[in-house]
């Protein structure tokens, strides 16, 4: 220990903080020795727990985001962020009500629509199924459909008189492209009878695959003037579709859209037609990044009780440390950054983990489901086709930030044990 004595007397009141022999000695610390290897071991799982914890937070987060990304991409693709509906009267002035609505500054499209609901019946099975009736140019302001086509064409919508149907219903009806679906409503003709259902045939003129399982397994669009007809609207359409710039400003819309409308009309907007839905899924995310900083926090319990083995294994080492002149900031020091860089590194370690997975979930999930012979994450159960992933900087920011801060806070303890350790009691009984 003579060679270290110049460094410890270089200062006047003992080394300078966190000098080269403070590292030196936590580096000697942190490698394993045969008698050490208890501790080694505890430092190893510290390690790997924090790597896993934060890992697991970014990825978990990650896929949360992307979750929550796509299923909003897919169900504002094809359903309109604001949704007008008559109060007074049919919406037979759909047209003059779209055009002024569509000039407001913030308003991306107005799409006037068809609605109805309708048993869909194939060479195989039926299904219920939720027909849309579009115009053609329409189709343009709608690119979560028009660029998903797999087979056929929109272009002649209006004149081919055919329907665009999911890829899931297609496949589920057992009917490809060219084929005949039939359509029955059950509110059609009224006769002396009564009412009678509404039975008829179209050919299948596209096929499109929005990647979200439950819209691909329901949709069907037909031309408007053909979904007039069939569900008796005459010349009025259900309601408008209305497609904003910035679908979070809806609320800042609703009077200029009240106005622009210039007759009464019934406002609701994405947020209210899938509030239950988004606000659960905030619920789940918290409750993940909660249950997900446990493992961090175990982890960091750990470098707790690896540096109380090391301070009391080290007792000896730190009385003559002590007796030579170093302070007890130096020792406070050196076993602070021993516990310091198990966190830091294993912190490191798992933000590469977590942006590999991230970067590669999709083919990680197809791996193993080819690997286990199992569909991992269903798109019956979780609607989107593919698993998402989208990695936010200020978000994986705050896991690396939490998982040093709770790092550095695991060391705080043992370091101040190891430098209130009194020299003199710690040579008398080693």
């Amino acid at each position: 220990m003579t060679d270290l004595a110049p460094d410890l007397t270089d200062a006047p009141n003992g080394t300078k903080p966190f000098s080269r022999f403070e590292w030196m000695l936590a580096g000697r610390y942190l490698r394993s020795r045969r008698k050490e290897a208890s501790i080694s071991a505890i430092a190893g799982f510290s390690f790997a727990g924090i790597m896993l914890g934060v890992a697991a937070l970014i990825i978990v987060m990650a896929v949360m985001n992307g979750f929550r990304t796509e299923l909003l991409g897919k169900i504002l693709g094809i359903n309109g962020h604001m949704i007008l509906e008559p109060i007074d009267g049919p919406l037979n002035d759909f047209d003059a009500v779209s055009e002024r609505v569509s000039k407001l500054e913030q308003v991306r499209a107005a799409i006037p629509v068809v609605e109805g609901q309708v048993l869909a019946s194939g060479r195989e099975t039926s299904s219920g199924v939720l027909v849309r009736g579009v115009r053609e140019a329409d189709f343009a302001k709608m690119p979560a459909v028009i660029d998903n086509v797999l087979q056929g064409t929109l272009q002649g919508f209006d004149e081919a008189g055919g329907l665009a149907v999911g890829s899931r219903l297609a496949a589920g009806l057992g009917l490809q492209l060219g084929d005949r679906m039939t359509l029955v409503s059950p509110r059609g003709a009224v006769t002396p009878m009564g009412v009678a259902p509404r039975v008829k045939a179209y050919p299948i003129t596209a096929i499109f695959q929005l990647g979200m399982s439950e819209y691909d397994a329901t949709f069907v669009f037909m031309p408007q003037v053909e979904a007039q007809l069939y569900f008796n609207k005459d010349d009025a359409v259900s309601f408008i579709e209305v497609y904003l710039q910035d679908p979070d400003s809806v609320g800042l819309l609703r009077g200029p859209v009240m106005e622009a409308a210039e007759r009464p009309i019934f406002i609701t907007d994405w947020q209210q037609r899938n509030a239950t839905f988004f606000s659960a899924l905030e619920v789940e995310r918290n409750v993940m990044f909660i249950i997900l900083t446990l493992i961090v926090l175990v982890a960091a319990l750990n470098i707790i009780s690896g540096l109380i083995m090391l301070v009391k294994d080290k007792g000896r080492d730190i009385a003559v440390l002590r007796t030579m002149g170093a302070t007890r900031g130096a020792i406070m020091r050196i076993f602070f950054i021993t516990g310091a860089s198990i966190g830091m590194l294993g912190t490191l370690a798992g933000f590469v983990l977590g942006t590999v997975v991230c970067l590669n979930i999709e083919n990680i999930r197809q791996f193993l489901s080819r690997l286990t012979e199992t569909e991992l994450f269903s798109p019956e159960l979780y609607f989107l086709s593919r698993l998402p992933a989208d990695m936010d900087p200020s978000e994986v920011a705050s896991v690396v930030i939490m998982a040093l801060v709770l790092s550095f806070l695991a060391t705080l303890y043992p370091a101040w044990r190891a430098a209130r350790l009194d020299p003199v009691d710690a040579l008398r009984y080693e």
